[in-house]
């Protein structure tokens, strides 16, 4: 029996990078996928390879600032699955621009993805994961995907830095709220450090641009150097720490930060 047998987990910003990850390795581990992004191709990709090997998925087109994807994708979820236990709001938009340098349109989309699209998915989803919650023997969950720049304060990224701290406050506040109305749905944030993806380039960048170098690898070595580990996460470490969240190993833990960064909180 895999870790996640018998739940339905849908995953945001699924199409590519750790969101991929997350939902192959949670399909592997017996979950059944809800994989959503607004990259179709890429997505239906995704959905495509957990059914190749032997899983259950289907890919929905969400924009996660748009509350109709939200509700259609949660309907869809209902027809197929007959609900979600596990929601994992993963997508997320990098902005490596001071405050003196961000346009304002960049701040609102920012915004948009960052923080409306979790509250967007939350509200959406909270009706069939309340009521899966209370037929299941360990409840359900909400993991929220945050940063270490959603604990500590990053010179390169200051609004990208705020958006995933209101993250990290939701998170707790929601944990409170919803233990509090016995809604028996847990809810945690994911903290990873550095990782080697697309929007782990997009920060190699903005410490390049601050280190005034077009040199990306010496700036790599320098954000490496921060860590303890010695090296960049990859996708699987951040998704098994997302497959223990959701799994019912962590039936009394909820509320909590995770850092999975390599020591670089500590």
């Amino acid at each position: 029996m895999g870790r996640l047998s018998g739940k339905v987990v849908l995953v945001s910003g699924a199409a590519r990078g750790l969101g991929a990850a997350a939902a192959s390795t949670m399909a592997l581990e017996g979950a059944k996928l809800v994989v959503c992004d607004i990259l179709d191709e890429e997505g239906e990709d995704v959905a495509g390879g957990i059914q190749a090997q032997g899983g259950e998925a289907i890919f929905c087109h969400v924009d996660v600032a748009h509350q109709a994807d939200w509700a259609a994708a949660t309907d869809e979820a209902v027809r197929r699955f007959g609900g979600v236990d596990v929601l994992v709001n993963n997508a997320g938009l990098h902005l490596g621009k001071g405050i003196e340098e961000a346009t304002l349109a960049e701040w609102q989309r920012l915004c948009d993805v960052n923080l409306t699209g979790a509250i967007l998915g939350i509200k959406a989803l909270l009706p069939t994961l309340r009521e899966r919650a209370q037929a299941s023997e360990h409840g359900g969950a909400i993991i929220n995907m945050s940063s270490t720049s959603g604990l500590v304060g990053s010179a390169n990224a200051p609004l990208y830095s705020l958006t995933k701290g209101g993250i990290t406050l939701l998170t707790k506040a929601l944990a409170v709220d919803f233990g509090q109305r016995g809604y028996r749905i847990r809810v945690n944030s994911v903290h990873p450090g550095m990782v080697d993806t697309d929007m782990g380039l997009q920060s190699v960048v903005a410490r390049a641009r601050r280190l005034g170098t077009d040199d990306l690898e010496l700036a790599r070595a320098q954000a490496v150097r921060a860590y303890p580990l010695g090296r960049m996460a990859t996708t699987r470490d951040i998704a098994q720490a997302l497959v223990y969240l959701a799994s019912d190993e962590s039936s009394f833990v909820t509320g909590i930060a995770l850092p999975v960064d390599g020591g670089f909180t500590a």
